[in-house]
């Protein structure tokens, strides 16, 4: 007799309102498209919207790099600075300035 009155059960008597609890149990944690996957889901796509940005960045710089180097001026500035090649008749002086020096420990 004591169920019968009980003021917490009460709500949980109306049918309507149980199948909506059990419904938005099934909603949110159960079913195939629930919130969680939802959620994940959409964090997964901000993930890739951020590649993409990165990688068309790297693909307009690139494109800039190639576009430097289609010339004859381009290909030799590039075989200059960073092979160090030079003509027959030049000299080539390589300055190093003492913060792009790694510096080594001398332990005695």
């Amino acid at each position: 007799m004591a169920l019968k009155n009980n003021k917490y059960l009460k709500p949980f008597k109306n049918v309507f309102l149980l199948i909506l609890v059990v419904f938005a149990v099934w909603m949110i944690f159960l079913d195939s498209n629930s919130w969680l996957i939802h959620h994940e889901l959409n964090s997964d796509i901000d993930e890739l919207e951020a590649e993409k940005e990165y990688y068309q960045k790297e693909i307009i710089k690139d494109k800039k790099a190639i576009k430097a180097l289609s010339t004859e001026d381009g290909i030799e500035k590039l075989a200059r600075e960073k092979y160090y090649m030079k003509k027959d008749n030049e000299d080539i002086y390589i300055i190093e300035y003492e913060d792009s020096i790694a510096k080594t420990r001398h332990d005695e």
